[in-house]
């Protein structure tokens, strides 16, 4: 973390109604969060509590209705290159290879200041950096819902964000190629020092991965409930955590918010 700018990312009294049939939705009240560079936070919640929402509000997706949010001291005012976003689908055009996939957004933000050379590396870079130089030719349909799920984060990762915002990235993988994917996250995160804003329902996934961990409180109106300092050494092995103490402390604190103290959650989609 950069002592020296402590609100890399900087919410501050956000709010978000939307107007529906039957009225307004309050989805997000109040909504206070600094978020250092380099930092790892995740957002878990019940459904229907707005993690995607305040997601989507970082990634400039969606104005607030209220209150301000910077990043790097500059209003977000809509989506940018700085802020890449990672989906749980990925979201790869089906007609093109992995590495055109790449490639197609890394085109779109500097193919006006760099040689086709410049972005031919920077699409292998991105393709290395996830363990896929080999896929480059193949078609989504010719790799595994993992692999696919790799190249949307290469993409994203391709246009050198300052932000990664992840909205349950692996969450439609099974769970053995999820535990890989969270331990190659990991590596990822450690060699880009990437920012990083995840959206999870996996309360292991969470202490796993993040250095905070951002707890709402069941919508509608949700809030920030507490916030989970994870006092965990980085670089992290999931079968050595399994053995400290920190880790099941940081996991019942976790699981206490969200099933006992926000025991029921609403309705309402996130």
């Amino acid at each position: 973390m950069d002592d020296l700018n402590p609100k890399f990312i900087d919410i501050s009294g956000v709010e978000m109604a939307f107007h529906t049939k039957k009225g307004v939705f309050q989805a997000l009240r109040g909504i206070d969060l600094a978020v250092r560079k380099g930092e790892f936070i995740t957002l878990i919640g019940h459904s229907g509590c707005g993690k995607s929402t305040l997601l989507n509000l970082i990634a400039g997706l969606l104005k607030p209705t209220e209150g301000v949010l910077l990043c790097a001291n500059r209003e977000i005012a809509g989506p940018a290159p700085e802020r890449a976003v990672v989906f749980q689908n990925h979201s790869l055009l089906p007609w093109l290879t992995c590495y055109e996939n790449i490639h197609l957004g890394v085109e779109r933000v500097f193919g006006r200041t760099e040689s086709g050379a410049q972005l031919r590396e920077r699409t292998m870079e991105a393709l290395a950096l996830v363990g896929l130089t080999s896929a480059e030719a193949k078609r989504p349909h010719e790799i595994s819902g993992g692999m696919k799920q790799r190249v949307g984060i290469a993409r994203a990762l391709a246009m050198k964000p300052k932000v990664l915002l992840m909205d349950e990235p692996f969450g439609a993988l099974d769970a053995l190629t999820r535990a890989h994917l969270q331990d190659e996250l990991l590596k990822i995160v450690a060699a880009t020092r990437s920012t990083v804003v995840m959206v999870t329902h996996d309360v292991d996934e969470a202490v796993l991965l993040s250095d905070r961990i951002v707890m709402l409180t069941n919508g509608p109106a949700a809030t920030i409930g507490e916030i989970v300092d994870v006092q965990l050494e980085r670089p992290r092995d999931r079968v050595a955590l399994a053995q400290d103490a920190r880790y099941t402390e940081h996991r019942t604190a976790v699981l206490e918010f969200l099933y006992r103290k926000q025991a029921h959650p609403a309705t309402q989609a996130a």
